[in-house]
């Protein structure tokens, strides 16, 4: 008889639901997180067995655990799956098995689980764009102490003259110190930064696709790696229009009868991932269909 698995996965732990072919729930029971305590509970099973998980906090290490060991996949979008989300009773228990019951009756909304190597360079990517943004915040940290004592400057703080107009201020105890801090730690992130840009750099001469992104107007060698990677498989796509309602660039729609309202874009977002795929490290996403269209593959 098949089985149906649902796992609402949690940081330290998770519950795991076991739902035969008819609709009865089998197995309802929480686990602490781990390769052995996993295989104890639905090691058994036979290879292929179908998996349903929503993409929460710290999914990846499940997926590569389910893939090793041969179960069917299902990467359960968390936003969408209105039957959880809209529950009157909700606790884990019940969320696994609606998991269960959803994947029996084929109703989960699913994300697409990016392979092992996509999801290496999304983490590349996006811990340059948070050294990047942490930079910033330290700037203008500097530049707000500056202004609270009416100071300012044309030209740029960060160069050899800036860096000694900044000495030179006549600061309170504590501004200077702000100050000496955030300098210390922009310092600190500089070769951290072209570290990773190294290997992003080497990473982009290895993948033709991002020469042919690079034809793009306004696209370099920085955003034709984000796209790639946000992206992932491209052939998932069955046309240009998925991919940009996909990034959360299509309009949304409200129609009743005769009445058909265009509102904003979506602005949806990537299931399991934390940057904006409408301007993921300032990437502007209207050249996403373009690029599809020269058949960036």
């Amino acid at each position: 008889m098949s089985v149906y698995v649902g796992i609402d996965v949690h940081r330290k732990r998770s519950q795991v639901a076991v739902v035969t072919e008819d609709g009865k729930v089998q197995l309802n029971k929480n686990v602490v997180n781990g390769m052995e305590p996993f295989l104890r509970l639905i090691g058994d099973l036979p290879s292929g067995t179908p998996v349903a998980f929503e993409a929460a906090f710290g999914w990846s290490w499940l997926a590569d655990l389910l893939e090793d060991y041969g179960f069917d996949r299902h990467l359960v979008h968390p936003l969408r799956c209105k039957a959880i989300a809209s529950a009157r009773l909700k606790n884990d228990k019940v969320d696994a098995a609606i998991l269960a019951q959803l994947l029996r009756a084929d109703l989960l909304p699913e994300a697409w689980i990016a392979p092992q190597p996509v999801r290496q360079l999304r983490a590349l990517i996006r811990h340059r764009i948070s050294l990047v943004r942490l930079g910033t915040q330290l700037r203008n940290r500097i530049h707000a102490v500056a202004a609270d004592h009416g100071y300012d400057r044309s030209a740029s703080y960060w160069t050899g003259p800036g860096r000694g107009w900044l000495a030179e201020l006549d600061l309170p105890a504590a501004s200077r110190e702000i100050v000496t801090d955030c300098l210390a730690v922009i310092d600190g992130l500089a070769p951290l930064t072209d570290r990773i840009d190294g290997e992003l750099h080497a990473h982009a001469k290895a993948d033709p696709r991002v020469k042919v992104l690079r034809t793009l107007p306004g696209v370099g060698e920085f955003t034709a790696l984000v796209m790639l990677a946000e992206i992932g498989d491209i052939s998932r796509f069955g046309s240009a229009r998925k991919p940009a309602s996909w990034a959360g660039l299509t309009p949304t729609v409200r129609g009743s009868d005769l009445t058909v309202r265009h509102g904003h874009i979506s602005k949806m977002v990537c299931a399991g991932g934390t940057v904006p795929l409408r301007r993921p490290g300032g990437v502007r996403w209207r050249w996403l269909e373009d690029s599809i269209c020269t058949g960036v593959s």
